[in-house]
């Protein structure tokens, strides 16, 4: 098994069981405080963080995921993973405190996802459950919502404490002057990459086919009461949505492309949308459920077939662009606002963003490993040959010619060359701050307890109230 398939499968399972603070207090001994109290130790519990216990077991089988994924343990002790579950049980608790609710439906569609890539990976079903030493699917599932439900409440709850947070040019240029020159960052080997794309295009009579398919779709499920969730299981090219019927939990945040955002927040409750296009193919949304500012969603997502003889053009009309760029006819830039079928990146002379933080500049060590075996052997001032690009979501394949425009050699961080950088290590400390001084006040404020076995451990946070 790689060492990518075993950080996954150990991320998911880093968490364990969760149960109510209750049945805990009853284990425990805790009676009325009106009355006399005796509290019994009972083997097996660390802690109780509000709603939520913690187990030993559950510290023990963290060692033993973090060791599958060949994690270095020097630097790994017990008292430091039961601070950090702690620490996710406590956003956990208050996001459920603060109404920050996450849908089941939400959980299920992810806990599908995730056993598709481990079967995937593995081979089967059977070797997952093997693997993991569950005795059906049920049970399996079943803790694996657990863990999400957890791990989402946790996420929410910490994205809502830190979104509000921003940075002043002022607060970046104190950040960076305040560190002593001989400690300021290093950053890596970096490149500026620019690329022209053309994207193959499917014929009229494709499109058209889709969308009469998706328009009967539409038909059986209003006219005839045909399920929308077993049309997305059999019909939607969408992979990821699949196995869960098609469905999508958003809010306007959610970092879909803005033509499907458009439609589903135009839709009312159990209205299906008429077919529509994106960059990713042609869509039907039917909104199941509005809450507020968040929808659920399932949508049927339909790829028109390219021919070959489209693709053999793309690569084609790529290898004149190219030859004409060589012969100086059109500079790159001049080329990839004329011909480049991308619009995120034509009007900037085909200049790629790092998705990050929108900076030009991709460090070497931290480069997407698609993009950096795309460019790794092209010399300055090269312009590459046609590029496949595969859809993941199992559409057309696209062409690109790429080139570096500028190579960076690593270097002490410089205020005025790096200043997004700057700017971003600026925001983590500022959002550090802010998370620092949440956990102090809601340690204050909830039902703690740590068993007398672990107060002795030097946690990060004041879980051992005085």
């Amino acid at each position: 098994m790689s060492k990518m398939m075993k950080g996954l499968l150990a991320f998911v399972f880093l968490s364990a069981f969760t149960a109510k603070a209750q049945d805990t207090d009853e284990a425990l001994g805790v009676k009325d405080t009106t009355s006399s109290t005796t509290k019994v130790k009972l083997d097996g519990i660390a802690a109780v963080i509000g709603d939520y216990v913690i187990l030993e077991s559950d510290i023990d089988k963290t060692l033993i995921d973090l060791k599958t994924q060949g994690a270095s343990m020097e630097n790994i002790t017990r008292c430091g993973l039961l601070g950090k579950l702690m620490e996710d049980r406590l956003y956990a608790h208050q996001a459920i405190q603060d109404s920050l609710l996450v849908s089941d439906d939400m959980v299920n569609a992810q806990s599908d996802r995730q056993i598709q890539q481990f079967v995937s990976q593995l081979g089967s079903m059977e070797k997952l459950l093997k693997f993991y030493k569950k005795p059906d699917v049920e049970s399996f599932r079943t803790e694996l919502f657990e863990i999400n439900k957890l791990r989402m409440l946790s996420e929410k709850m910490q994205s809502k404490i830190v979104e509000e947070i921003e940075v002043t040019p002022e607060e970046v240029r104190q950040f960076f002057y305040n560190i002593p020159e001989e400690d300021r960052p290093v950053f890596g080997a970096e490149l500026e990459i620019a690329q022209i794309v053309k994207q193959p295009k499917a014929p009229e009579e494709e499109k058209q086919k889709v969308i009469q398919q998706l328009k009967a779709i539409k038909q059986d499920v209003e006219e005839n009461g045909a399920s929308f969730k077993v049309k997305a299981i059999l019909y939607t090219r969408d992979d990821e949505s699949r196995a869960n019927g098609g469905f999508y939990s958003m809010t306007k945040q959610t970092p879909f492309v803005k033509e499907f955002k458009d439609v589903a927040f135009s839709l009312r409750e159990g209205e299906i949308s008429e077919p529509f296009e994106t960059q990713f193919g042609y869509h039907i949304i039917y909104v199941e459920k509005i809450r507020g500012q968040e929808i659920d969603l399932r949508h049927i997502l339909m790829i028109p077939e390219v021919p070959q003889s489209a693709i053999d053009e793309a690569v084609k009309e790529l290898d004149t662009i190219r030859q004409q760029i060589l012969d100086g006819k059109y500079t790159f830039a001049e080329a990839a606002l004329n011909f480049s079928d991308e619009k995120e990146t034509k009007f900037d002379g085909g200049l790629l963003r790092n998705p990050i933080n929108f900076d030009s500049r991709f460090e070497l060590t931290k480069m997407d490993p698609t993009l950096y075996n795309q460019v790794r052997n092209i010399k300055d001032g090269e312009i590459s040959k046609p590029i496949r690009e595969d859809d993941p979501r199992g559409g057309p394949p696209k062409f690109k010619i790429m080139k570096i425009s500028n190579r960076y050699d690593e270097h002490k961080a410089d205020f005025a060359k790096d200043y997004l950088k700057i700017q971003e290590l600026a925001l983590r400390e500022k959002q550090f701050k802010a998370i620092k001084k949440w956990m102090d006040e809601h340690i204050e404020d909830t039902y703690i307890h740590v068993n007398v076995d672990n107060r002795d451990c030097d946690f990060a946070n004041n879980w051992v109230k005085e």
